[in-house]
């Protein structure tokens, strides 16, 4: 079977939905976070190596807010597709949305978003095929995910230690709660 040069958005979702368990929660009875994450990671896994027809690794994870707790005993779907690509890397977008199965009520739980890198047999990174972009849609989470590539190594290199100057940081830091005595 020949790989195709360019995928669609649609070509990489994947819907995962599990009920919540009592063995899923916290100490407070809500499900908890970690497990949130796992499936997270599950789910963009399996829409990279759907998209890309390789198996895939989690590079990174934008920041996760937790908006609503999940109950145990609601179902939770997890709806995700990639909104990105590069060479070998992919940016998997996904939504979490629980649902109390009794009185159909919808929460939005989070949202966030796994870069993931396609790796052929030998463990290299491999080419993924290009992205068709056919709507407004895709296209603002195409260029909302160039933009956070583009601030994630500006930070990255302003930060580091050899460009890292903490004078320029003077005025900034006097509006937090810190002593600093470098």
């Amino acid at each position: 079977m020949t790989k195709q040069a360019f995928k669609t958005t649609k070509e990489s979702e994947i819907v995962l939905t599990e009920l919540m368990l009592p063995s899923h929660s916290n100490f407070s009875g809500k499900i908890h976070g970690g497990f949130i994450l796992s499936l997270m990671d599950k789910t963009a896994f399996t829409a990279a190596t759907k998209f890309s027809s390789h198996y895939c690794v989690t590079a990174s994870v934008n920041r996760v807010d937790f908006l609503n707790p999940i109950e145990v005993g609601e179902l939770v779907t997890l709806k995700a597709k990639v909104n990105y690509v590069g060479n070998s890397s992919m940016v998997v977008g996904i939504r979490v949305i629980s649902q109390n199965i009794m009185t159909g009520e919808e929460k939005h739980c989070n949202s966030s978003y796994f870069s993931m890198v396609a790796k052929d047999k030998n463990g290299q990174s491999t080419k993924v095929p290009g992205l068709i972009i056919s709507n407004k849609e895709d296209l603002r989470r195409f260029l909302r995910s160039i933009e956070h590539i583009n601030n994630r190594n500006d930070r990255k290199t302003e930060f580091s230690k050899k460009n890292f100057i903490p004078e320029n940081y003077a005025e900034t830091l006097k509006n937090y709660n810190i002593k600093l005595e470098l």
